[in-house]
């Protein structure tokens, strides 16, 4: 899931970026969770979410002060995983978005949830996790439709299994 953040993503809006598997903003995009300034917090995740993506220090920053951030700090801090101007935005966000639905939709899934596993579990877990995800792979169509679209030259036709 990539979130396009092109404009204010604030709050409630920043929480939904942060659950996503990657950002791209607008290089004019504001970002930040402004609850504070409202004698609230962050109810939607982002007391989770931002310290795995940015650290304590940058969460604790952002979420205590409720300041704003642009796309270029954002992306500094590591909030955004891209900041784009006008010329390369749609652009960006489509081909990225292209070359993720390329792939074969099980060795997504189970690489997300490989991905996602590393915040819960400890490295050496994590790795035999990863192990188990791959070598379950092998028991895919899709695994045998990769490697003889590889070998034959051509684009893969995934049938999700």
């Amino acid at each position: 899931v990539i979130a396009r953040v092109n404009g204010h993503a604030l709050g409630g809006g920043c929480e939904l970026a942060l659950a996503c598997d990657v950002r791209i903003a607008h290089e004019d995009a504001k970002l930040g969770q402004p609850e504070i300034t409202l004698g609230i917090m962050p109810g939607g995740g982002a007391t989770q979410r931002l310290p795995r993506l940015v650290g304590e220090g940058q969460a604790m920053r952002l979420i205590l002060s409720g300041e704003l951030v642009d796309a270029a700090e954002a992306e500094r801090i590591g909030l955004v995983d891209e900041a784009c101007g006008d010329d390369a935005f749609d652009e960006r966000v489509d081909a990225l978005a292209g070359s993720m639905a390329a792939n074969a939709p099980v060795a997504l899934e189970h690489a997300k949830r490989a991905v996602k596993a590393a915040g819960r579990m400890d490295l050496d877990s994590g790795v035999e996790y990863e192990a188990e995800l791959f070598a379950q792979l092998f028991a895919t169509a899709d695994k045998d439709e990769g490697i003889d679209a590889f070998l034959e030259e051509r684009d893969p036709e995934w049938q999700g299994r």
